[in-house]
C-alpha cells in the first residue's frame, strides 16, 4: 500500500529502508517490527518509526503484511488526561498469533501436568502452591540485583532481570509509583487457564521489592502488557526485601492475573 509523500518522513539520522541493497531483507525487518512491538508494547506508526531508523511508509508497509499474517492488529492508542485535536493514532499490539511466535514454551505439556497436580494432590490450593514453589525458585536468581539497587532503582533492577528471562520488561514513573509492565509473557497460554500463576507472580514481586503491590493487568486476561503498581518508598517505607517464602500475601494478590477495570 502506498502512503503519498511518506517516504520523505526519515527519522533525522537514520537509515531509509528504501534505500537499503538488500543487506536487510523485508522479512528479517517485519521481524524487528514485530519484535520492537513485543519488546515494548502496543506501538504507533511514529514509535516503531523513530525506534526502528524506517519511514513511516515503510513501517505501515511492514505492518499491512503483519496484519495481513494475523501477526499484529490494529486498535485505539489509550489517551491518558486531556485529548488533543484531531483523532488519536492507532497502536499495533501482537495478536495471540504473533506472541505464539516467539513463544518457545511447551504450553500443552504444562496445562496437562497442572491439570495432574490439581486432579491429585488437592485442586487449586496445589496448584498455587506449585506456581508459589516456581517463582520463588526463579525469582532467587534476581534478588541479588534487587538488594544491590537503591530504593528507588528496584523496580528497574527487578525489569532488567524479569527481561534476561524473557519477559520484555520495563519500570516507568507512574502517579506516586512506578509501573512494572512485562510486554511478554512466556506462559501466557497457560496462565489463562491457571491464574494461579499471576497471583504466585504478584507476590513473589512484592516480596521481592519489599512493599504492597497491585496488579493492574495481565496478557492473560487479554491486556497488551502485564502491569503492576509499585508504590513510591517514601509511601511504602523503603525497607530490606524480606527473605522469599511461599506464604500468602493477600495485599498483593488481590487483583492478580485479572484487570480490576
Amino acid at each position: 500500500m502506498k502512503y503519498v509523500g511518506e517516504d520523505r518522513e526519515a527519522p533525522m539520522g537514520g537509515p531509509q529502508e528504501e534505500l537499503a541493497t538488500g543487506v536487510r531483507s523485508d522479512h528479517s525487518t517485519r521481524n524487528r517490527v514485530a519484535r520492537s512491538i513485543l519488546d515494548h508494547g502496543p506501538s504507533t506508526v511514529a514509535e516503531l518509526a523513530g525506534r526502528l531508523g524506517l519511514t513511516h511508509a515503510a513501517v505501515r508497509r511492514h505492518l499491512d503484511a503483519l496484519a495481513a499474517e494475523d501477526v499484529v492488529q490494529a486498535r485505539e492508542q489509550r489517551v491518558y488526561g486531556a485529548r488533543t485535536r484531531g483523532r488519536p493514532a492507532k497502536a499495533f499490539a501482537l495478536t495471540d498469533c504473533g506472541r505464539d511466535a516467539f513463544d518457545q514454551s511447551y504450553d500443552k505439556l504444562a496445562a496437562d501436568a497442572l491439570r495432574w497436580i490439581a486432579a491429585r494432590e488437592g485442586g487449586d490450593d496445589a496448584v498455587l502452591a506449585f506456581a508459589r514453589a516456581r517463582f520463588a525458585e526463579q525469582a532467587e536468581g534476581y534478588r541479588q540485583a534487587i538488594e544491590a539497587a537503591g530504593p528507588e532503582e528496584r523496580a528497574e533492577a527487578l525489569a532488567k532481570a524479569l527481561s534476561a528471562d524473557g519477559y520484555a520488561a520495563t519500570a516507568r514513573s507512574a502517579p506516586v509509583g512506578e509501573q512494572l509492565c512485562q510486554h511478554h509473557c512466556p506462559v501466557v497460554h497457560v496462565a489463562e487457564k491457571f491464574p494461579q500463576l499471576c497471583e504466585a507472580e504478584t507476590e513473589i514481586f512484592s516480596q521481592l521489592l519489599g512493599t504492597h503491590v497491585q496488579r493492574l493487568a495481565t496478557i492473560a486476561h487479554g491486556d497488551g502488557v502485564c502491569t503492576t503498581f509499585i508504590p513510591k518508598a517514601s509511601h511504602a517505607g523503603a525497607s530490606p526485601a524480606p527473605q522469599l517464602s511461599t506464604a500468602t500475601h493477600k495485599a498483593s494478590a488481590s487483583t492478580a492475573g485479572r484487570n480490576p477495570a
